[in-house]
């Protein structure tokens, strides 16, 4: 098996983990961590295909770079609705 095999069976690994963890997980900050941990998966994947090819494809990379700032600011909504949400009196 060579490396690129490697880094795409970990890549799998990591999104069946997160599937199960978004449909297993009640709690919401469990399914918002589930969701980064399918999402760095996807990126992960992006990124060794990426690397498939001398030189590697630089739209690619730039794509990663930019659903990392998307995911980072996304999480950050998540975890604020999750805050507003447990806070707010029942």
């Amino acid at each position: 098996m060579s490396l690129v095999h490697w880094y795409l069976l970990i890549a799998a690994a990591l999104w069946g983990i997160g599937c199960y963890g978004l449909i297993r997980g009640p709690e919401l900050l469990r399914r918002i961590i589930a969701l980064n941990l399918m999402g760095a998966a996807v990126f992960l994947v992006m990124v060794t295909l990426s690397a498939r090819t001398e030189p590697a494809d630089g739209v690619l990379h730039a794509l990663v770079l930019t659903g990392l700032v998307v995911a980072v600011s996304a999480t950050a909504f998540a975890l604020a609705l999750v805050a507003r949400t447990l806070s707010e009196p029942t």
